[in-house]
């Protein structure tokens, strides 16, 4: 199912990694956007697997991120996960379940590989959000080292 592409811009917009784009570029990207629903129990991504290639904007509902089966996160409307199958087109880190019905926003990897060639903006910003997760890792498991101490 694809969405009205005007929505989907709108949707696209409020995701801070494609900020840096004009209108133009966020309605080449909304084309490109699939309609994903899924039921409450549902593993939208598993870990470890090569699940869901896609990067995933949730619109609507609730999913909980688990890593190693511990609960790390739990995501709603205008969150995203996906980022690093995008670039790495290696195994999902984590598993997102559905906690409620859950409706999400995918772009393909392959579309979202095409379009960031074209846009290096997209590729900057990719860059410096996964540049993000590194540092906030490498914190939290430096917090965890020091409870252990």
């Amino acid at each position: 199912m694809i969405p009205c592409v005007a929505k989907a811009e709108e949707e696209l917009a409020r995701v801070r990694l494609f900020a840096c784009l004009n209108a133009r570029q966020l309605r080449r990207l909304a084309r490109t956007v699939k309609v994903r629903e899924f039921r409450p129990g549902v593993e939208v991504v598993q870990e470890g697997s090569m699940s869901g290639v896609g990067f995933f904007i949730v619109t609507d509902g609730e999913a909980s991120v688990t890593v190693d089966g511990s609960e790390v996160a739990t995501i709603g409307p205008g969150d995203h996960f996906g980022e690093l199958a995008l670039i790495t087109e290696g195994e999902r880190t984590a598993t997102v379940t559905a906690v409620t019905r859950l409706r999400c926003l995918v772009i393909p990897f392959w579309d979202f590989r095409r379009f960031a060639k074209e846009n290096p903006d997209v590729s900057w910003a990719l860059l410096q959000h996964l540049a993000g997760l590194l540092v906030g890792e490498r914190e939290r498991r430096a917090r965890a080292a020091s409870l252990h101490v």
